[in-house]
């Protein structure tokens, strides 16, 4: 997300304020009142910016149907991703530019909603809420009654490894961490040379979801001021394991995505991953020699019997409040998220892992990626595995604390020195930063 300057957090009254369940967010203004929304009446045309490929031929498929009968045009304009598209929404919404329907991450939607750049459409979009898992519906709402957006993809964290090095080496795929640590250690006994993974400070979404699934909260409230957690008990029980490992060398320290890392997955160096039900695109990029000799299991759990996982990626479909068609833009959103023609399109044309759960083993997602041919039952693990995410708790500057952290655990990493001291550091410069915007922060 951008270094954009965002309204001071302003509780105007019990009324008007966002009371937070989840320990997700409160959050500036709501979004556009009740009476904001008018009748349509002829030809509407809306703009929606998003960087999903192969989002125009989805697209088409609304305009040349239901979109044609309720006469509401749909028009697709490309954007880049990440950061640099948060900030033109919020610069285009200062100037009451902006689209009607933007995409966004989910951890970009606080921003949003609190620089009042988000309508709530939690009157419009319907039944929309049962077609989700909670903690995916929960990222659209933050935590409270309104509905700031529908849940487009997602990434439920998995566990994948090598299959044929765990049955050479004779390794139990480990169904807890206390277990994953054992098989780490047993590895380099057995294959020196060898390591199950890596400790990546590249990719700050990875340690985020892991921090996720252990029950973090990494922003909430208190009365009208944020309080930040990114340093709390859960995600220091995460800090320290993935820390010890590094320190005594039971894992690797290598980040992720280089030539490096792929060379280490593709000749057997690396036998294990800890990523999301994405990961197979990765690697068939990343490691093409070891194609069907993979297999995915469930996140290993803090303890024995929980069955929960943590989320790494995913984005949504939102309406802005400077749109003058609120009800025919929600009824897109709507409509682009549940309807099996239009997932099933996003699948084909944009390779999504859809975040409604009735498109999740079926159609494109009722055979294996071609990587994982060998597990017939990948996308139907995949969708239970899904159903377990926890609740997140982002706040308005997610961008400070991701940066913070690839600079302070990257060097952590590096030096196999303190991770504790790492995350003490990526608190403190997300609490500066709260309070160098205005925003007022509680201990």
């Amino acid at each position: 997300m951008p270094n954009a300057q965002r309204r001071r957090l302003v509780v105007r009254s019990a009324a008007s304020a966002l009371a937070v369940a989840l320990g997700a967010t409160a959050l500036a203004a709501c979004g556009s009142s009740d009476g904001d929304s008018k009748a349509e009446s002829g030809p509407v045309s809306l703009t929606y910016w998003t960087w999903t490929p192969g989002m125009d031929k989805v697209v088409d498929l609304w305009n040349k149907g239901p979109g044609k009968k309720d006469q509401i045009t749909v028009v697709v304009k490309k954007q880049a991703s990440g950061d640099s598209l948060v900030t033109k929404i919020l610069t285009a919404h200062k100037a009451k530019k902006a689209p009607d329907l933007v995409q966004a991450e989910y951890q970009a939607l606080p921003t949003l909603v609190s620089n009042d750049a988000l309508a709530d459409i939690a009157k419009e979009v319907g039944d929309a809420k049962g077609k989700f898992a909670d903690g995916v519906w929960q990222q659209t709402t933050l935590g409270t009654d309104a509905v700031y957006a529908i849940p487009q993809d997602i990434g439920p964290m998995m566990f994948y490894y090598r299959a044929d090095l765990f049955k050479k080496y004779g390794l139990k795929v480990p169904t807890t961490w206390d277990e994953f640590a054992q098989v780490a250690r047993q590895l380099k006994k057995k294959a020196p040379d060898k390591d199950l993974t890596t400790f990546s400070a590249n990719d700050s979404g990875l340690f985020a979801g892991l921090a996720q699934q252990a029950g973090a909260k990494w922003w909430t409230t208190s009365g009208d001021k944020w309080k930040v957690g990114i340093n709390d008990a859960a995600t220091q029980k995460v800090a320290k394991f993935w820390g010890g490992l590094v320190k005594e060398g039971a894992v690797d320290n290598q980040p992720m995505y280089t030539p490096a890392w792929n060379k280490a997955l593709n000749t057997g160096k690396q036998i294990a991953w800890v990523s999301a039900v994405w990961a197979p695109g990765t690697l068939t990029t990343a490691a093409p020699a070891t194609k069907g000799k993979w297999a995915m299991a469930p996140l290993p759990q803090w303890s024995a019997g929980q069955n929960v996982t943590g989320s790494w990626g995913g984005s949504s479909t939102a309406v802005t409040t400077d749109s003058a068609h609120k009800d025919a833009a929600a009824k897109f959103a709507a409509w682009l998220n549940t309807d099996g023609s239009a997932l099933q399109a996003l699948a084909k044309e944009s390779g999504i892992y859809p975040a409604a759960t009735n498109a999740q083993t079926s159609g494109a997602f009722t055979t294996p990626p071609a990587y994982f041919a060998n597990q017939s039952d990948f996308y139907t693990k995949a969708a239970e595995i899904a159903k377990t995410t926890a609740p997140s708790a982002w706040g308005p500057n997610v961008n400070v604390a991701y940066t913070t952290f690839n600079d302070a655990f990257g060097a952590a990493a590096k030096n196999k020195s303190d991770f504790v001291a790492a995350l003490n550091t990526m608190q403190d410069a997300t609490v500066a930063d709260l309070k160098k915007q205005g925003f007022g922060v509680s201990r």
